[in-house]
């Protein structure tokens, strides 16, 4: 089996699988890290949604051959690191809405979150309903007004 390494929430990992395998099954099933939830592994429910070197991605569609020993990967187990407290300040929005309900969807609605919060605020500005409904996670249970009410006050407390 061939040789991938890359970085997982902080730490350098190396693993022998083949090189279509894609990454959403290597996090999972390899490396324990649960948090990137199976949806539909076709790249569109985004239940698995994580950040590669900061930028949100779906590991679902990823194959691990396409990652370099540089590239950095974080889940949403990784993400409280990232500003070095016990959760981020995403998360502390999803508690203070009550967003999850069944709860499979919430580690990708937040990383999606946390990209869309830094990407508008790389650019300068706040975040617009447009910018809210650009996001395409999917959540069965509906709880999408809670969901765009803590990404707003999520985007305030980063």
């Amino acid at each position: 089996m061939p040789e991938h390494t890359f970085r997982v929430n902080g730490r350098q990992v190396t693993v022998n699988v083949a090189d279509d395998v894609r990454l959403l099954w290597v996090l999972r099933d390899i490396l324990g890290v649960t948090g990137p939830k199976y949806g539909c592994g076709i790249n569109v429910c985004k239940a698995c949604t994580s950040h590669l070197n900061g930028k949100a991605v779906n590991p679902c569609a990823i194959p691990v051959k396409d990652l370099r020993p540089s590239d950095e990967v974080t889940t949403i187990e990784g993400l409280p690191a990232t500003v070095g407290r016990e959760l981020h300040p995403m998360q502390e929005a999803w508690l203070e809405h009550d967003v999850a309900q069944c709860g499979y969807c919430q580690p990708g609605q937040i990383m999606a979150a946390v990209a869309l919060v830094r990407r508008v605020a790389a650019e300068g500005r706040e975040i617009t309903d447009a910018d809210l409904d650009g996001l395409r996670n999917v959540c069965r249970c509906g709880t999408y007004p809670r969901i765009r009410a803590a990404i707003r006050t999520g985007a305030k407390n980063m």
